[in-house]
């Protein structure tokens, strides 16, 4: 509300609400005080809302990447207040932000007279805001959100005692975990502070008892500035500003090739860039760009920041030019000295270009699967982050499998109507998807025991997770006893991998499940 009305793009004045597409339609994301006044809340369904109240609403689209930047343009300028400021992420609904004031508050007078210029300057920019000075960052936040006044100020080691009252939705929680908790009568911190953790876990998670530590201070929360101070950083100024692309770019190689001696000096190369452009009218924008290994060649940046530039396109927004362009590292990699002079690349390289030129042109970065400690084929991989060279954290896949599926479906997709001429044996016809497949050729069987050790916590983690998790558990999950796999290739010249669920029973015939296709 306070971004749209400080451009000018909504009034000063009358029941102002933004919406977003949510299930069932268009639902209320943000409200301002007259439409909270008429009874609104956060979630509701936008056309129920329209046929319930008398007066005309009007309605905003919701723009996140609007409203970040908004807010990282605030928390640069409380960067004047103390070194160390952190956003807000999802958890926190990201409206707001942290500002680290520990040896910075004596420079305003005080913490009590920082609080209250901070007060004063947002109220004077038009910006509402909750305030509260805490030792917990946690503590901090539970208290502005949901603390009795607008400024709070609890004394040193007073948080944990500041925050017992407080509903159980300051400590950041998910709706699910908030409402299992409200079920059970626990509305406030106090309350289940005082219970057993032990049971807490088991039903709700590892994650409430974090966030609960986190808000009484039993558990450090490091918070993650916006920006590190930068000791590798580069800034260019324009008498006549500048607002083209090639400008831009051909501005973004020659900070690198300045940065590039001091990177080669320390042995490192740059993991991670930040391009800030400050705009005539104070406007700045900052774009991240992330390198899968250690960079610092001046030519590959600027090739990395077109294509970002390109995917941008007019959301650029450069107004009347950019009168000043500044280059940071912001995160490094160990780079030692390698020969250059022979003119060859390592290998490798142009594997790391490519996926770092995908990351920037699609927006968001590649991800590869890796080995887990499971033989069950569901559980056997995990998505990570790509990088050039493999974390230690990753395991190796390993090379005694018979050969897997292309692409291996989240849980088995049921096959009827199966046909075989041995009980035991592998199917000659079945029905998926529709459609009856007669098999060619077939080869197995594969067989892929229980994980018994998982299934005691399995069945009680579906207990506790309700009705809507069992159900999603059931969906071609099996019942937990062997499978038998077998690769087959229909007539059609389709290649699937299918699994028998357990052996046959008497009048009752196994089950079976397509988890799979081949090229």
């Amino acid at each position: 509300m306070t971004r749209l009305r400080r451009a000018g793009l909504a009034p000063e004045r009358g029941p102002l609400a933004v919406a977003a597409e949510g299930p069932g339609g268009l639902r209320l994301t943000a409200l301002d005080p007259e439409a909270s006044a008429l009874g609104l809340r956060p979630g509701e369904p936008l056309g129920r809302v329209r046929a319930r109240i008398g007066v005309p609403l009007r309605v905003h689209p919701a723009d996140p990447a609007a409203d970040r930047e908004a807010l990282l343009r605030l928390c640069r300028w409380a960067g004047g207040y103390a070194p160390i400021v952190a956003p807000f992420g999802p958890a926190e609904a990201a409206d707001g932000l942290y500002v680290d004031v520990a040896g910075a508050s004596h420079l305003r007078g005080g913490e009590m007279r920082l609080v209250d210029d901070l007060a004063g300057r947002l109220a004077r920019a038009r910006i509402p805001a909750r305030i509260a000075l805490a030792d917990i960052p946690g503590g901090a936040f539970a208290l502005a959100r949901y603390g009795a006044t607008d400024r709070v100020v609890v004394p040193p080691g007073g948080a944990a005692e500041a925050v017992r009252g407080l509903p159980v939705e300051a400590l950041r929680l998910d709706p699910g975990t908030v409402s299992g908790l409200r079920r059970l009568g626990l509305r406030r911190i106090g309350e289940l502070d005082a219970l057993a953790r032990g049971p807490l876990a088991r039903r709700f998670g590892e994650a409430l008892l974090l966030r609960l530590d986190q808000a009484v201070g039993r558990r450090p929360e490091p918070l993650a500035p916006l920006t590190d101070a930068a000791d590798y950083s580069a800034a260019r100024g324009f008498l006549d500003p500048i607002d083209g692309q090639a400008d831009l770019v051909a501005t973004a190689r020659a900070l690198m090739a300045e940065l590039a001696p001091r990177l080669e000096r320390d042995g490192i190369g740059a993991c991670g860039l930040r391009l800030v452009l400050h705009r005539v009218d104070g406007v700045v924008r900052a774009l991240d760009i992330g390198l899968s290994r250690p960079e610092r060649c001046p030519g590959r940046v600027a090739a990395l920041v077109s294509l970002r530039l390109d995917r941008l396109g007019a959301a650029l927004d450069a107004g009347f030019g950019f009168e000043t362009v500044a280059l940071a590292v912001t995160v490094t990699g160990a780079m030692p000295a390698r020969q250059t002079d022979l003119g060859a690349a390592p290998a490798g390289d142009g594997i790391g270009f490519l996926a770092d030129a995908l990351a920037q042109r699609l927006g968001r970065p590649l991800l590869c699967l890796g080995a887990r400690a499971s033989h069950i084929p569901e559980r056997a991989a995990r998505p990570f982050p790509w990088a050039a060279a493999t974390p230690d954290s990753v395991r190796p896949w390993p090379d005694h499998l018979p050969p897997r599926p292309l692409v291996l479906f989240p849980r088995g997709e049921a096959a009827l109507d199966v046909l075989s001429i041995v009980p035991e044996g592998p199917p000659r016809r079945f029905r998926w998807r529709a459609q009856v497949h007669r098999v060619a050729h077939a080869e197995g069987p594969e067989r892929i025991a229980a994980e018994w050790w998982r299934e005691p916590g399995a069945r009680s983690a579906e207990a506790a997770a309700g009705p809507a998790q069992g159900h999603a558990s059931r969906q071609g999950a099996g019942s937990g006893q062997a499978r038998d796999y077998y690769r087959v290739e229909c007539e059609a010249g389709r290649r699937l991998w299918l699994y028998r669920d357990g052996p046959h029973a008497p009048g009752r015939p196994a089950a079976w499940f397509v988890h799979g296709l081949f090229a």
